[in-house]
């Protein structure tokens, strides 16, 4: 990295701070001096124009609609490679050989199966638990079950904590979804593939036969691939966060998890299916479009644009071929809410206002048309982001560990309360 100086003035007093610049992306002024030298802090609500820490993992470029996982592009990952590759380049940082993605797959599928201990654990919850209450709960306790790897200065326990969140993520989620509508758990099976053994646990019951479909296995593989990590979005943060204080990474991830649970980030997939599902029919989309055009009106189209991506999302054309496979695939044509959203989506690419405002499709949009034909209840939808995003937050998670510059978060304010005043007595006031 190449370093240069920026001046800041504060006060009549001017003092230099080193800039940073990454491989690819816009440089970065280093103010961990700032207040030592002027006494002021920075004001950033959100920290949108902050970097919190160094990172090899994901890049994004908004402005261009790029998505590179450790310097890959996320087209070509989605195209060519399966999820448990693209896990294992962001825990490693480079794509495996074929000896190592072997063994990796194999780790992987042999620790899918939780402590049997944990399916009574489930019984605390009200039958009608959401899902998300649930993950937040169980992931919270793996480390009362795991207690052998939570030693977060081991390098190795640090890889079995990794391989076994990965592994049992999908274990605990379809029990989390068996366990909502009342039926009996299902057992992963060694023989099958990662995606393919997640729908099997999910949709399969004791008597009948279940064969995955590849078509659906594949889609299922691949919205995996597309969540699996975002960069420093709201959860990520909020994982590094709640490990810059030395917890367990099971507590870490279930913190994430809870993060994820809000409706302006996991949630968004969801509400973009309420919202077709209270647009109704093809009929009345020219009201809606007219409502998301008025700048009175407090209606938002949901499922369209994006905070970071102000070209196309990336994930979003992949997820976009996705869909027609699967609905294809399963002969889906007369769901008036996909029927909604296919004519939302020819006008959406074809509306000057929308092409201006750059309100392209994203990928929650089409990611909540899928999980719905795949026939995932709009309750399941957030479970299955976090099932993905797992291994993005162990990747962030393990770089915070071994970066020797983290310290423990600790954001400063701009205070407006009262000031400083004196106690009255209560008989005084």
């Amino acid at each position: 990295m190449t370093e240069t100086k920026a001046d800041v003035s504060i006060g009549g007093k001017t003092v230099e701070l080193p800039t940073r610049s990454g491989t690819i992306g816009p440089d970065v002024i280093d103010i961990g001096t700032l207040y030592k030298n002027t006494g002021a802090f920075t004001y950033d609500p959100g920290f949108t124009s902050t970097a919190s820490c160094e990172s090899k993992i994901t890049y994004i470029d908004g402005d261009e609609g790029v998505l590179l996982h450790r310097g890959y592009p996320i087209e070509q990952l989605a195209e060519h490679g399966d999820f448990l590759e693209v896990c294992y380049l962001l825990l490693y940082g480079e794509l495996p050989t074929k000896t190592q993605k072997d063994d990796f797959d194999y780790r992987v599928t042999h620790h899918t199966m939780v402590h049997e201990q944990m399916s009574k654990f489930f019984t605390g919850f009200r039958r009608d638990a959401h899902p998300m209450a649930v993950m937040c709960g169980v992931v919270g306790a793996l480390s009362a079950f795991y207690h052998d790897s939570t030693d977060i200065t081991d390098p190795h326990q640090r890889m079995v904590a990794s391989l076994r969140m990965i592994a049992k993520m999908p274990t605990i989620a379809a029990m989390a979804y068996k366990y909502h509508i009342g039926q009996p758990f299902v057992y992963p099976k060694n023989d099958l593939d990662y995606a393919s053994n997640f729908l099997r646990m999910c949709f399969a019951v004791p008597c009948e036969e279940y064969t995955a479909n590849p078509v659906l296995s594949r889609a299922m593989d691949r919205i995996f691939i597309l969540h699996a990590d975002h960069e420093q979005n709201a959860s990520t943060s909020t994982v590094r966060l709640a490990g810059s204080s030395g917890a367990n990474p099971f507590a870490c991830i279930a913190a994430g998890i809870a993060c994820l649970w809000g409706p302006a980030h996991g949630g968004a997939n969801e509400a973009a299916l309420n919202m077709l599902a209270e647009i109704g029919s093809v009929d009345r989309i020219p009201e809606y479009i007219a409502k998301a055009k008025d700048k009175n009106d407090p209606f938002r189209l949901m499922g369209f644009g994006h905070r970071v991506y102000k070209h196309y999302d990336p994930r979003a054309r992949i997820m976009q071929k996705t869909t027609h496979e699967v609905l294809g695939e399963l002969g889906i044509k007369d769901d008036p809410m996909l029927e909604v959203a296919m004519e939302l989506e020819r006008i959406a690419l074809t509306d000057d206002y929308f092409i201006e405002k750059k309100l392209y499709p994203n990928i929650d949009f089409y990611s909540g048309i899928t999980l719905k034909a795949l026939g995932f209840p709009t309750t399941m939808f957030t479970v299955l982001f976090a099932l993905a995003r797992t291994v993005g937050w162990i990747a962030q998670w393990n770089e915070m560990i071994e970066d020797p510059e983290q310290r423990i978060g600790r954001p400063r304010q701009l205070y407006v309360g009262a000031p400083k005043r004196d106690y009255v007595p209560v008989s005084k006031r």
